[in-house]
This record gives structure tokens, C-alpha cells and sequence, in this order.
């Protein structure tokens, strides 16, 4: 008998229906169409408009579809994790309402935050409970209402971002499927540069902080592109190095959808054919902790029992890193 894996058995997502396009922000800063498809390659990005839905209505919506598809019951999963930066609420987690709201009345839950590379690493936390053998069902949740914290008069970061949830249910597996390898860091140096002033516990929330428009993402772009850049390649070309694996055992690249040049050098340090690189960044911008659920909806009916799939993200704080995973099902 083969060393127990953990295998994604089944995916689920939701998007907003309002959809933000290039055009439509010409009118809100000073930007245009050509200007954000040429360096990001984003083209639209959805966006809850609904007042009083946050990050926990698209998990829910996201994990509800996951639950209809599968067939899986709600009452069998043991733990619901929320990857998200941008919860509903603080010290009251997020997962805990989404797992009572969805019936996953026998599960724990708790959120869990690595900003852009959170999903990412909430795989390897499911991941580890599985292989633990304690746990058979973990629900995992890349959820973010990103426009929540976005300042619409700043075109360095309102074009950016969007809104959205992916969901994926962790099981054991004894086929040799699931998780192989995983390889994860960060860097506090991070700090200054991708970062929301206000509203911690350094400046808690005050009529100052409101005024001086410090509960808005601050990016500086260069330096982040930068960091980016250089650590998802050399994260994801190490997976293969570490593996023994050539890029032609490869069936597809997972990368955050932060920026199409960065995705475009990630695919390029492990020499992948741009047909083998999961893309939806101009449906959706960067939604952060969904971005990689997202890629997995959108790509699943071409994945294959056994491919072989190398996820790799980056985001503040600094946090980065990659993970390679054999699928585990036909769709």
C-alpha cells in the first residue's frame, strides 16, 4: 500500500454577476484600455455590488456548488478552511459562519491568511491534516471581495483586483494522487511595500485614518513586480528540479493570476508551451485567495486522472511559494 496522499476529489466557484470592464474604469481614473491589457493583461474583473454581502456569500455560493456537483455530504467534512484576506468581519472567522451556513455542522473551521499566496498555502494545510489520518473531508475555500478595500481614485491598484471564491474538497488517496511536494517561505521585508495601513492593531481605525484613505490597499508596484517575478520562477522551476521531472511531464501550470508578465516568466524558467499554462486574469483580475480555486473550475473538464500540476503564487507580506500535485480524477 502506497504512503497516504491528499487529492483534490472535487471543485466549485462563484463569481459576481456585475462585471467591471477596462473601458468602464476609463471613466473612473486616469487609465485606458490599451494602458491595463498591456501590462497586466486584464480586461474586466468581477465585483459584489450587493450591500451587506461580503467574502462569506461567495465562499458559501463557491462551496454550495462544490457540495451540488460532487454530491458530497455537507454533514461528513471534518474541517472548512477560508483562505481570504479580506474577511467579513475581525476575531470572528469567516470559515466558522461559511461551514454552519453550507451544514457542515461536525466540521471546524477557522480562516486563514497568507494574503495572495493563502490558498496556496491552505493547500498544504489540508494536505497535512489528511496525510495525518485524522481527518477524511477538508473543505478548502479561496474567497476574497477585494473591491471591499480598494480606493477607486488610485489606478494603481483599482484596475488590478477583483472579486471571487473557488472551492476544493481534500480526501485521502492510496493511488500515489494528491499532494508530492510542496515548497513555501516569506520574507517580512514585505512589509512596507503590499500592505493596508490602518485598522490593525499598530493604527486601529480612527476619523484620521478614514480621512487619510489609510483602510486602502497600498502597493508599490515596481518593487513588488520585482519580488514577484523572480521568486514565483525560481519556486516553480525548483519543484521540478526537486522532483526529477521535465517540463514535458508536465501537463499544466496553476500560477497566481497577479500580472500576465509574471505568469509569462514563471512559464518560461520551467520552459512550459504557453498551452500548458492555466489563464483566466482577463476574466477576472487578481482575486487574490481565489485565483487558483478559479484556474482549477475553469480548467477542470480538461484535467486528466494522473496529470501532473505545478501551482505557484506570491503575495504580500512577503509570502511565495509551489506545490505539485497529481490529479486525481476524470471530469
Amino acid at each position: 500500500m502506497s504512503k497516504l496522499k491528499a487529492a483534490i476529489t472535487a471543485v466549485g466557484a462563484y463569481v459576481p454577476d456585475f462585471i467591471l470592464t477596462n473601458k468602464m474604469l476609463e471613466e473612473m481614473v486616469d487609465t485606458n484600455d490599451e494602458w491595463i491589457t498591456t501590462r497586466t493583461g486584464i480586461k474586466q474583473r468581477h465585483i459584489l455590488k450587493e450591500e451587506g454581502k461580503g467574502t462569506s456569500f461567495m465562499a458559501i455560493k463557491a462551496a454550495e456548488e462544490l457540495l451540488q456537483k460532487s454530491g458530497a455530504d455537507p454533514k461528513e467534512i471534518d474541517l472548512v478552511i477560508v483562505a481570504t484576506a479580506t474577511p467579513d468581519l475581525l476575531v470572528a472567522a469567516t470559515a466558522a459562519y461559511v461551514a454552519t451556513e453550507i451544514g457542515a455542522v461536525n466540521a471546524f473551521a477557522y480562516d486563514l491568511q497568507a494574503a495572495c499566496s493563502s490558498f496556496l498555502f491552505g493547500m498544504s494545510t489540508a494536505a497535512s491534516y489528511i496525510e495525518s489520518g485524522r481527518y477524511k473531508k477538508i473543505l478548502l475555500i479561496g474567497a476574497d471581495k477585494m473591491s471591499s478595500i480598494l480606493d477607486y481614485t488610485d489606478r494603481t491598484t483599482c484596475i488590478i483586483f477583483g472579486d471571487g471564491a473557488g472551492a476544493v474538497l481534500f480526501e485521502p488517496n492510496e493511488e500515489g494522487l494528491g499532494l508530492q511536494d510542496e515548497y513555501l517561505r516569506s520574507d517580512g521585508i514585505g512589509r512596507e511595500f503590499l500592505k493596508i495601513d490602518a485598522g490593525g492593531s499598530i493604527l486601529p481605525a480612527s476619523l484620521e485614518t478614514v480621512k487619510n484613505k489609510q483602510h486602502y490597499v497600498f502597493q508599490d508596484g515596481r518593487t513588488v513586480f520585482k519580488f514577484a517575478v523572480s521568486n514565483m520562477a525560481d519556486v516553480a522551476e525548483k519543484m521540478l528540479v526537486r522532483n526529477n521531472l521535465s517540463k514535458d511531464e508536465i501537463q499544466w501550470l496553476v500560477p497566481h493570476q497577479a500580472n500576465m508578465r509574471i505568469i509569462q516568466a514563471t512559464a518560461n524558467r520551467v520552459g512550459l508551451d504557453p498551452s500548458k499554462v492555466m489563464i483566466n486574469i482577463q476574466n477576472y483580475g487578481n482575486t487574490t485567495s481565489a485565483t487558483l480555486p478559479l484556474l482549477l473550475s475553469d480548467y477542470e473538464t480538461q484535467l486528466k486522472k494522473g496529470d501532473n500540476l505545478i501551482f505557484a503564487a506570491f503575495g504580500g507580506g512577503f509570502t511565495w511559494g509551489s506545490i505539485y500535485l497529481k490529479w486525481a480524477y476524470n471530469s
